[in-house]
């Protein structure tokens, strides 16, 4: 369990044994990944439509294993111009199970960001996993009061009526995903800033529509200077680089899915434009490259 210490005039201290930020300079912008933990479904969620003998070849080879996958769970912290801009805002206690998850608020703290402080909320799409942690008591009255929730109208709209039937969720996860997202709608509906396509939230900072994983599904594109990264949400798993082709649980469109990823990572690779990603392994900042037919993985070097 991670603890807050707090020292008269000293920034809250996180007494954890493994980092759980990780910062970037991208030009004129400040970027902070934010591990809000790990979550652990069961390992054929990450490809349904896999053959299972490939699927376990896949997990044996990384010394994984085949019954429970471990997702990070990563969420962003954006400054440009006088604006700070929260991606993604992790679990919070939607699935009591998941008890490696829901960190987030602490590790804001701990690394110097106040609720207070965020300007703008990004959501990359609204299953609990990404909205759990403006759900948290008392974090909304910590938030401003003008706060601005952007997501894409498409989400909104979807989750007012949900359909889980090409999903592989699962009744239990499916209610937890239909419920959290009835809760965000209820408490947030008057901040919320919909957009059709695209939209710049702030100088630098553009949320783009993607649709596949939910209808909504967007990614957000940074830009400064020279400097591209890609903030992927769930459009791009671990999985993903050798298999884009298999299908991920999660997914209310499969088949749309599978070609935003390729499309993506097709991108990402021709541009060299960095990549971030949800669920990739903490601190999830890499590059993509072309192998073969598929794709290739390139964690980027810590720079201390």
């Amino acid at each position: 369990m991670n603890v807050i210490t707090r020292i008269d005039g000293i920034r809250p201290a996180l007494d954890e044994l493994v980092p759980s930020r990780y910062a970037l300079q991208l030009g004129d912008i400040d970027v902070l990944v934010i591990s809000d933990g790990v979550v652990t479904p069961p390992a054929e969620s990450m490809a349904t439509n896999a053959d299972p003998a490939a699927r376990a070849a896949w997990l044996d080879d990384r010394f994984l294993s085949r019954e429970a996958f471990d997702w990070a769970l990563n969420a962003v912290v954006v400054r440009s111009a006088g604006r700070t801009i929260l991606i993604d805002s992790g679990l919070g206690v939607e699935v009591p199970d998941f008890r490696r998850a829901g960190h987030l608020v602490q590790r804001l703290e701990a690394a110097g960001i106040d609720l207070a402080s965020v300007t703008d909320v990004v959501l990359t799409h609204m299953h609990f996993d990404h909205v759990g942690g403006l759900l948290v008591d008392g974090v909304k009255e910590r938030l401003r009061p003008d706060l601005r929730v952007h997501v894409a109208a498409a989400e909104a709209k979807f989750w007012e009526a949900p359909d889980f039937s090409r999903t592989a969720m699962g009744p239990i996860l499916s209610d937890v995903a239909r419920r959290a997202a009835k809760h965000f709608l209820n408490e947030y509906y008057g901040q919320l800033r919909p957009f059709e396509a695209e939209y710049e939230v702030a100088p630098g900072v553009v949320v783009q529509r993607t649709g596949g994983h939910t209808p909504g599904h967007s990614v957000v594109r940074l830009a400064s200077g020279d400097d591209r990264l890609t903030f992927g949400g769930d459009a791009v798993f671990p999985v993903s680089f050798d298999h884009p082709e298999w299908h991920n649980g999660f997914e209310h469109d499969p088949e749309e899915a599978t070609r935003v990823r390729v499309r993506l990572l097709r991108e990402l690779a021709a541009n060299r434009e960095a990549l971030v990603s949800t669920h990739m392994p903490f601190p999830s900042v890499g590059r993509v490259a072309v192998a073969g037919d598929l794709f290739r993985w390139v964690p980027a070097w810590w720079d201390y």
